[in-house]
């Protein structure tokens, strides 16, 4: 058994997350010292490596709480997760093609650039532009088209 400083250094999660996921229900109760030290058995080291993987990869905490639930007692198929995980496919997706006009935003502005003073600004000025199409700011979409 290990109190929870131990977890936490072996684990690489803060006191603080190890809490927090305790009373989210993501880690069961510890046991308690005489002293009421929380005491945490190897388990706890596994379950906080998956809770951490599945946080990397974006996954929510109620996905998670599902996820851990399942594992711990699986009842129907899992295409519930791969439905899961394909819907993390589409979200991350999007923020790429998000990310990419935004990038390509960047680059336009970056080209407006013509290394002058700061009055004659090529970046400022088309930051401060109108689009003719719509009327807002730099960056319409429709000015593109």
């Amino acid at each position: 058994m290990m109190r929870i400083g131990e977890l936490a250094k072996i684990s690489g999660c803060q006191v603080v997350t190890i809490r927090y996921y305790e009373k989210e229900g993501l880690l069961p109760e510890p046991e308690r010292s005489g002293s009421n030290y929380r005491l945490y058995g190897d388990g706890a080291v596994e379950r906080l490596r998956f809770i951490r993987h599945c946080r990397r990869l974006g996954i929510r905490l109620s996905e998670i709480r599902a996820l851990l639930a399942f594992r711990e007692s699986p009842r129907t198929t899992c295409d519930w997760i791969d439905a899961l995980v394909s819907g993390h496919i589409a979200a991350v997706t999007e923020q790429i093609d998000s990310l990419t006009q935004l990038k390509e935003e960047l680059e336009q502005l970056l080209r407006a650039c013509s290394g002058g003073k700061k009055a004659e600004c090529g970046i400022l000025k088309s930051l401060s532009d109108v689009c003719p199409h719509c009327g807002e700011l730099a960056g319409c979409r429709l000015a593109k088209v």
